[in-house]
């Protein structure tokens, strides 16, 4: 039998989650020095998830018109040159 599609899962885990597996706790509870070998995996502390937050990076108008006059002016240059050849090309 076929699953339907809005129950699949595309690119794995869209939003964040707030519980982590027994393993990731112990990772994360030796990353700060709070777990010792030989102590019990049961009844382990809390520890907390943080969200993540992937920010836009805004460029400055200054950076924008400069890169699009940079980029406008040898494109434009190549066409030009390019189209030169075209109809040489054909004949």
């Amino acid at each position: 039998m076929t699953m339907d599609k809005s129950l699949k899962v595309r690119l794995g885990i869209t939003h964040v989650r707030s519980v982590l597996k027994r393993a990731e706790r112990i990772e994360r509870l030796r990353a700060a020095d709070r777990w010792q070998e030989g102590d019990s995996p049961f009844g382990l502390a809390k520890v907390r998830v943080y969200k993540l937050a992937v920010k836009k990076r805004k460029k400055k108008k200054e950076e924008a018109a400069e890169a699009a006059a940079e980029g406008a002016a040898p494109a434009a240059a190549a066409t030009g040159a390019e189209a030169a050849k075209k109809p040489a090309a054909k004949k």
